[in-house]
């Protein structure tokens, strides 16, 4: 299911008022579609979410039948270390809006009547977002290095500062280290306080 196609085929035409396009997903290996800006944000936030372990996107359709037939598409399925994760993505301004919120309701009844997870997902945390956005520029694993991944990997980093983890290993070039650390930020293997603007004097912890 992590490699299923999406549901409906995306469609891009001049004057469409939002914006779709392809990410390529470090945890898919290959590139997840999205429909909106708000979408990709919360595309990457997963990317970056060590419990995602496969994402797709547009999944499946879901079909009630009421008063008449209700379909709806959810944005996501987020396969994690715990139960499935199904995720529309709005605007907060729409979440509550009378044409969009009986759909949400009853996608959530249907999807945790499974048993699975679902999620309402709004615009992220604006830093937290940046961070992200800033350290996904070093998730492909093959454009890093690999002598100064593999220090790294070996060297007792708790407690010390980006900047001097950027110049730890004196005899390599200072930008290959500095990516190899943001790499592993962006993997997990290290953690900073993503909620704060990154800077050379923020400390960074490894994950224990």
């Amino acid at each position: 299911m992590a490699c299923a196609a999406p549901w409906r085929v995306f469609r891009w035409y001049r004057g469409q008022r939002h914006y779709s396009g392809h990410y390529w997903s470090s945890t898919q290996k290959q590139h997840v579609t999205y429909e909106s800006r708000l979408e990709l944000s919360r595309l990457l936030l997963a990317d970056f979410d060590p419990s995602v372990l496969g994402i797709v996107s547009q999944p499946f359709l879901l079909s009630l039948q009421t008063d008449r037939v209700r379909r709806h598409v959810p944005d996501y399925l987020l396969l994690t270390t715990g139960n499935p994760a199904v995720v529309d993505v709005k605007p907060a301004r729409y979440v509550e809006h009378p044409k969009i919120a009986p759909t949400l309701s009853w996608t959530r009844e249907i999807v945790e009547g499974r048993g699975w997870d679902y999620r309402v997902e709004v615009e992220p945390p604006r830093v937290r977002l940046e961070n992200v956005r800033f350290l996904a520029g070093y998730r492909r694993a093959w454009l890093i290095p690999e002598e100064p991944l593999a220090r790294l990997r070996e060297k007792n980093l708790d407690g010390t500062t980006l900047g001097d983890a950027f110049k730890c290993l004196p005899d390599i070039p200072e930008p290959y280290v500095r990516a190899a650390v943001l790499h592993l930020l962006w993997t997990g293997h290290l953690v900073t306080d993503l909620d704060q603007p990154l800077d050379s004097s923020q400390k960074i912890w490894e994950r224990q």
